[in-house]
C-alpha cells in the first residue's frame, strides 16, 4: 500500500504513490520487475485515472513496463466499488492459473499517453510468471496485490 494523499478524487500526475504501491507490492513478495509478465489495472477508463496509472507502471518498471501485458477487468464488470480489488483479485489468480491475459473490454481508442501493451478486446495466451493487481482510490489510497506461480 501507500498514500499519497494528493486531492481528494484525483490522482497524482506523475505517478508516485501507485509506485511505490506496485514497488511494495513486489518487494513484499521477494518478486523482481521482470519477473512481472501481467498486471490487472485499477484501469477505470477515465483520463486522468488511465494517464496517471500508466506513467505509474513506467516509473515501478521502467523501460520493462513496455513487455508487460496489461487489461483492466473492470471493462466487463463495471467498478464494483467496495468489491472490485477482491473481484479483480480473483480474476488475477485466475490469469496465472489459466496462463491467459484477461481482455480490455471495448478497448478502441487508446489514449497516445497510455502506450502500453494492453491486452484490447481478446484474452491473449501467453506465459505468466507473477501479476499484480492494483486498486487505486479517492484520497490517494493505493494497494497493490503481488501473485507468482510456486
Amino acid at each position: 500500500m501507500s498514500a499519497d494523499a494528493h486531492h481528494i478524487t484525483a490522482p497524482t500526475e506523475d505517478g508516485r504513490g501507485a509506485a511505490r504501491s506496485m514497488t511494495n507490492a513486489m518487494r513484499n513478495a521477494g518478486l523482481n520487475g521482470d519477473e512481472v509478465d501481467y498486471i490487472n489495472a485499477h484501469g477505470t477508463s477515465t483520463p486522468l485515472g488511465d494517464v496517471a496509472e500508466c506513467v505509474a507502471i513506467k516509473r515501478a518498471f521502467g523501460d520493462r513496463a513496455r513487455q508487460i501485458a496489461i487489461s483492466s477487468t473492470k471493462s466487463m464488470t463495471g467498478h464494483l466499488l467496495g468489491a472490485a480489488g477482491g473481484v479483480e483479485a480473483v480474476f488475477t489468480v485466475l490469469a496465472l492459473r489459466d496462463q491467459l491475459a484477461p481482455p480490455t473490454a471495448n478497448l478502441f481508442n487508446q489514449d497516445p499517453q497510455c502506450d502500453l501493451d494492453f491486452v484490447p478486446r481478446v484474452a491473449r495466451d501467453m506465459r505468466i510468471r507473477a501479476a499484480l493487481s492494483n486498486s487505486f482510490g479517492f484520497g490517494g489510497t493505493n494497494a497493490t496485490l503481488a501473485f507468482r506461480l510456486i
